[in-house]
This record gives structure tokens, sequence and C-alpha cells, in this order.
């Protein structure tokens, strides 16, 4: 998919054409890469950096502060903070196309014949979906 292919539709995705959005692998992403649109989220101020071996894109649920949302992974790094604890962190790409950054522990790895992540990707992109139920 090109970039101009990416900017006309949003970058966003439905429940049967996710996979086509390009993940981030093979290095740990800078600024550079972000300004760029090639990745989510670039960390400073960690150490140890390290790219997550997973297949990606990878569909997810996501519980975030406003309940459960939809997401793909398409960036998975693990950092060490300044108190030495590791944090798997993850660039998500949400249905609408906006990108989020989000931590392992807050997303369980479905497929995406999940019948919740299903609605929820469905609802995302037409919230008059809810009223249907």
């Amino acid at each position: 998919m090109s970039d101009q292919d990416f900017e006309e539709d949003g970058g966003g995705f439905d429940a049967d054409d996710w996979s086509r959005l390009k993940p981030f692998t093979g290095a740990v992403a800078t600024l550079d890469d972000v300004q760029a649109r090639r990745a989510v989220f670039a960390l400073g101020e960690t150490d140890d950096p390290r790219v997550i071996d997973m297949d990606l894109p990878q569909p997810v649920i996501w519980w975030e502060e406003d309940g459960e949302q939809a997401a793909v992974i398409v960036q998975a790094e693990t950092h060490l903070g300044n108190d030495g604890e590791e944090m798997q962190v993850l660039g998500l790409i949400l249905p609408d196309g906006e990108g989020a950054v989000a931590l392992m522990e807050d997303v369980d790895l479905v497929d995406d014949t999940d019948p919740t992540w299903r609605d929820l990707v469905t609802r995302a992109i037409d919230p008059s979906a809810a009223d249907e139920d």
C-alpha cells in the first residue's frame, strides 16, 4: 500500500481488511520513523530497547480507560525503564486510523474471527451499529 493510499483511506481498517496494515518490524523505532509514519511510537530515555519477536499485524482487544476497543498491533518493543522494570510496549492502529500506544498487559491477543473484536470494529466504524442490537 502506498502512502497516498494510506492517506486517502485514513489508515483505518475494518474487520476484513486489517491485515493490509504495514507493521514496523526489524528495528527499534526512532523519532524519524514516527515522523515519517512508519512507526507509531519511539521511546527515549529507556535502556536495552529491543523488538519483540511476534507476527504482526496482530488483532487485539485493548483494555483502556474508556473500556475495550478493537485495535491491531503494528509495532512491538520491549524497553527497560529507569527503575529497571521491563515494559512491553505496543503501537496500535485503531479502526479509525488513529495510532495509540499500549502495554502488552493491557491487551488480549485475538484472531480476526473473534466475535467481540469484530463487533468492536464494526461499532468503531459505524456507531449507529450499537443501536441495531
